[in-house]
């Protein structure tokens, strides 16, 4: 049954999981945390600060965790299968359409509006990743600009500003 389950979740937040990055979060917390009970809301958030620590897709890392969790590395395999499954069979007729569409002005308009909402959605989804109160701080200003700042007009790596942050933050101990 577990692994129906898991096949179902997982498959559901990728048929969903439009815009990438952090869009899905909220409908996979209803899955994995309130539906089946799989993790606890605060597992829920600290496994979304160690999912950001690896190199590679969040909703992948989540698979990957709550099916090793819940069922081990049939588990694992199962949660991913399901969760890439949708994605790449999207992408696959998506690119043949776009590939005979993309000069069609209500088809670059329709991209253009989709960018500009999926840009809303992760802002929100940043907002609700920090307490509010966290932000008010000078330090932490500084932090969020400069971060900002080495993300946009620089070339270093994101992961190396994770972990230079990550060291800083554990060096100061920052709160």
């Amino acid at each position: 049954m577990i692994h129906l389950q898991l096949f179902l979740a997982f498959f559901k937040i990728g048929i969903f999981a439009i815009g990438g990055a952090y869009s899905f979060l909220p409908l996979t917390e209803r899955e994995i945390v309130e539906k089946y009970h799989w993790l606890s809301k605060s597992e829920f958030l600290d496994i979304s600060g160690l999912v950001k620590i690896f190199p590679g897709a969040i909703s992948v890392k989540y698979a990957t965790y709550v099916g090793f969790k819940m069922a081990g590395y049939l588990g694992v395999a199962i949660a991913n299968f399901a969760n890439l499954l949708a994605p790449a069979t999207f992408i696959m007729i998506a690119s043949i359409f776009y590939n005979h569409t993309k000069a069609v002005a209500p088809v670059k308009s329709a991209f253009n509006m989709i960018q500009l909402v999926i840009f809303a959605m992760i802002i929100a989804v940043a907002f609700q990743t920090v307490a509010i109160k966290q932000l008010a701080s000078l330090t932490s200003m500084l932090i969020v600009v400069s971060a900002f700042s080495l993300f946009m007009f620089t070339r270093i790596e994101p992961a190396v500003i994770i972990i230079l942050a990550g060291c800083i933050g554990a060096t100061l101990r920052f709160q």
